[in-house]
């Protein structure tokens, strides 16, 4: 009797695994990238497109010329990883023209420093 209820318990729990696994939300939850709206007013967004160009000047321009100057963020995703992953459009000037960069910040709360600059490229679009 018991090996019946185990193999029914079983059968149900695969059931339900594949039914999760196959519903839309369930992306979200396993790594898919999920848009922020109202990137302009997010605080939080916004900061990190400022960390990405100060990062940038850091580790490449060094006060050189050419060093960017933050506008900023247009358009913003997240994904959850080991911590959240945020992929940025960030508007900055560069030598007073505007230009437009896609950055990949790492945010992990439970370290220090919590944010790492993953990549820092020219975008090849606006949006």
């Amino acid at each position: 009797m018991a090996a019946s209820h185990s193999s029914s318990f079983l059968t149900i729990s695969v059931l339900l695994f594949i039914c999760f696994l196959s519903s839309s939300s369930s992306v979200d939850a396993l790594g898919g990238k999920t848009e922020i709206k109202d990137v302009k007013t997010n605080k939080e967004v916004q900061d990190l497109g400022k960390y990405s160009v100060d990062e940038y000047n850091l580790k490449f321009k060094k006060g050189e010329e050419g060093s960017l100057t933050f506008t900023q963020v247009v358009k913003a995703q997240k994904q959850l990883v080991a911590g959240i992953q945020y992929f940025l459009k960030v508007s900055a000037m560069e030598n007073g023209s505007p230009k437009f960069f896609d950055a990949v910040v790492l945010v992990k709360a439970w370290e220090k420093p919590a944010n790492r600059l993953i990549s820092f490229n020219p975008s090849s679009t606006e949006n």
